[in-house]
């Protein structure tokens, strides 16, 4: 046999040989996971959704593998949400008040002055009634895993300071597409214009509205500052975010798949609460540096404003039904009481 022939036959054979494990490495491509969120990369949001990647990849030996895509690159949170229930999309972190049009309960996040402070809310959001709002989710064909601090809420404009309810008369706020923003500022005087945060630079900077709210990180993240003079601390509502999933995309997943997402996903929430509350106790001074002059509303003011904003709770309350209303109090009252 001529040694072309041998080579030839020896090839062949290594060929055939090596064919099955081609095939095979083919099968055990990761499977690739697009997690879509609002702010940058150098944000909160970034960073969490960052160890969120990490842990998943190690947990799955690298059988798992999520591409982080920020800065609203696969559009707003509402155009994620339906491209999750659509199946287009498998991930996303986004705001709690932008899923009151797909799952009403939601809106029990937006009642203004429900928190006092941030142990209530991871009290309240962690335990069985943050669990119940999150669960009515599956029936729109979203998955909640878990809810991420965005933080208290404030006001920033560039007309004047708002010292008291009266300063609020007139000013274009930007609001988020949700009916209890839009109800409540409108209530307060302010003239609320509903925007997707991925539009609300660009209509600060051409003065298309005069001011937003937002907690300190996003507005030191997102720059704000170089578009906005005053700042007003009102801490008026506690605003969570969720990290949700695609149902149709997570009823295919392994029971050992869905484990993997759920682990990662409660590291990414305390390692976000933690890095949230470190950045917000700075992100204040840092805001002060960079020029923006910031007054607190004082606590007769605050209570000026959650007299005017009665009806709309009472308007939450019968939208999100009265059992689910009397629930959330009733949680809070305990998480205040100790128990």
């Amino acid at each position: 046999m001529s040694i072309f022939r041998r080579t030839l036959i020896a090839a062949t054979a290594a060929a055939a040989l090596a064919a099955p494990f081609a095939s095979f490495a083919q099968d055990i491509k990761p499977r690739m996971i697009r997690f879509g969120y609002g702010l940058n990369e150098q944000s909160n949001q970034g960073r969490a959704v960052k160890l969120f990647a990490q842990e998943v990849e190690k947990a799955s030996g690298g059988k798992m593998k999520v591409r982080a895509i920020g800065a609203a690159a696969l559009g707003s949170d509402v155009q994620m949400q339906q491209a999750l229930i659509g199946g287009a999309q498998e991930m996303m972190v986004g705001s709690t008040a932008t899923l009151v049009g797909i799952t009403k309960e939601m809106a029990i996040w937006d009642t203004p002055f429900l928190f006092n402070n941030v142990q209530e809310a991871d009290a309240v959001l962690d335990g069985p009634v943050g669990q119940k709002v999150m669960d009515k989710l599956q029936e729109k064909g979203l998955v909640g895993l878990v809810y991420w601090e965005n933080g208290f809420r404030n006001l920033t404009n560039n007309k004047q300071p708002v010292a008291k309810l009266e300063d609020l008369n007139g000013i274009k706020l930007r609001v988020m597409q949700n009916n209890v923003f839009i109800d409540s500022f409108k209530t307060l005087g302010a003239n609320a214009v509903p925007l997707p945060f991925s539009e609300l630079f660009t209509a600060l900077e051409t003065k298309t509205v005069d001011g937003q709210e937002n907690p300190y990180n996003t507005i030191l993240s997102s720059k704000f500052y170089e578009v906005q003079k005053y700042l007003t601390v009102t801490n008026h509502v506690y605003s969570p975010w969720i990290v949700t999933v695609s149902k149709k995309w997570w009823d295919g997943l392994s029971k050992d798949e869905q484990k993997i997402l759920m682990d990662a996903a409660r590291k990414s929430r305390d390692f976000e609460r933690q890095d949230t509350r470190a950045e917000a106790a700075k992100a204040l001074a840092d805001l002060k540096a960079k020029g923006m002059q910031v007054n607190e509303l004082s606590p007769a003011e605050a209570n000026r404003m959650r007299e005017k904003l009665g009806a709309i709770n009472a308007s939450i309350s019968a939208n999100v039904g009265e059992g689910l209303w009397k629930d959330v109090q009733a949680e809070v009252a305990k998480v205040r009481a100790g128990k």
